[in-house]
């Protein structure tokens, strides 16, 4: 699975604009999200233990929310 986050540069545009909508870009695509889960290997027992550690932070902080 490939990634390509793709931003044309019109008449007249900077490069800064040009640079700040590729960010944009690529953060509302998640690209870098992936690239960071599948940049090291994790054995199904770690990536479970895992996986259960953040549902606990969730259920922890939507606990804590709801108590307010």
């Amino acid at each position: 699975m490939s990634y390509l986050a793709e931003v044309f540069i019109s008449d007249g545009e900077s490069l800064e604009s040009a640079l700040r909508r590729f960010k944009r870009k690529v953060q509302q695509e998640d690209i870098i999200k992936e690239i960071k889960k599948h940049s090291f290997y994790l054995k199904p027992g770690e990536k479970k233990r895992v996986k259960q550690a953040l549902a606990r932070k969730r259920s922890r902080k939507k606990a804590s929310r709801g108590s307010e």
